[in-house]
């Protein structure tokens, strides 16, 4: 019963967080690929549309994988149409990706939309770099509590 409640606790922290990585991504974004303030103007109208949609499909996937109880308790049928409904997402994601790209490629010169990729990519690895350095320091720290 304590999970809504301490869920709904952090949510506006949760929430604070996001909004500070997206504004992150956002100027590492821009300056990986060099956008100019009239690029940027006509381009993230179209990608915050873009990760509004796939956000969408994304959040539809999980709610299938959520709401299903576990494998062993679900009949074959079952499993079977939570697969395919899965897998539906996904192509709708890799169809979403594929009219955006054309999308992009109408305010955005094609080696601007490759490093767009090669940007997100490499932001999603500085991310990760910093929780996995965040975890080690706080782990770290409690093993090297004897040093002191």
């Amino acid at each position: 019963m304590l999970v809504p409640v301490l869920a709904q606790a952090q949510h506006p922290r949760l929430q604070e967080k996001k909004d500070e990585i997206e504004a992150q991504k956002i100027a590492f974004i821009t300056k990986e690929i060099n956008l100019t303030s009239e690029e940027a103007q006509k381009f993230w109208p179209v990608y915050n549309q873009h990760q509004k949609e796939k956000q969408e499909i994304r959040k539809a996937r999980r709610e299938v994988i959520r709401d299903h109880k576990k494998i062993e308790e679900m009949s074959d049928a079952e499993v079977q149409k939570a697969m395919e409904t899965v897998l539906t997402n996904k192509q709708k994601e890799l169809d979403l990706e594929k009219t955006y790209h054309t999308k992009y490629l109408t305010v955005l010169p094609v080696k601007k939309v490759a490093g767009l990729y090669k940007a997100e990519e490499k932001f999603k690895r500085v991310l990760l770099e910093r929780l996995k350095d965040k975890k080690d320091q706080r782990g770290g720290h409690h093993g090297n509590d004897l040093d002191d």
